[in-house]
């Protein structure tokens, strides 16, 4: 009589982890929220991409709401969310700062050089410690950033419609 029971047992835990893997795909990590936002940004420093003024903080102590996003070469989200910070710059004249992060800066180059650059500094983050820093959960992610206190965090990549009715009021109403 036990054994009968015993051979339900693979079921029944396939059936437990089947329900909580459905329950935790409906988690949108977009709406995570960062204990920064509403502080300052962290004070950091980096080489330059192309081996310009570096990028530091204070680069990001503007009056005008600007973005930092985070990215790198290897990011499939990354080169699938480039064509929006590329509208976002041209097109709406936003001052995008990027990090390029824990990347092979030819690598980084190439992705740039081939897609466009909408950036007006890139920083490159070899080690990864300003990304720990400003509690980047992984790539892509974008802050907005007013007067050097961050006021927006998105995880993953911009799409159009998240462009349109998150990123672009928040910047037009600070």
């Amino acid at each position: 009589m036990k054994s009968n029971y015993l051979k339900f047992l693979p079921l029944a835990l396939i059936i437990l982890l089947s329900i909580f893997l459905f329950f935790s795909l409906n988690n949108d990590t977009s709406k995570l929220s960062s204990p920064l936002v509403g502080k300052k940004v962290p004070e950091f420093s980096l080489p330059n991409l192309f081996g310009q003024e570096e990028l530091t903080n204070l680069d990001l102590n503007t009056e005008n709401p600007i973005l930092l996003n985070v990215w790198s070469s290897w990011c499939i989200p990354c080169r699938a969310e480039h064509d929006i910070l590329m509208v976002l710059s041209e097109l709406y004249k936003v001052e995008i700062f990027g990090l390029n992060y824990k990347d092979n800066s030819e690598e980084a180059k190439k992705f740039i050089n081939n897609l466009g650059n909408p950036f007006v500094k890139i920083g490159s983050d070899n080690s990864g410690r300003t990304a720990i820093d400003l509690g980047v959960y992984g790539v892509p992610e974008t802050y907005i950033i007013a007067n050097g206190i961050i006021i927006y965090k998105h995880i993953g990549p911009i799409h159009m419609n998240e462009m349109e009715e998150k990123i672009l009021p928040i910047i037009r109403n600070n």
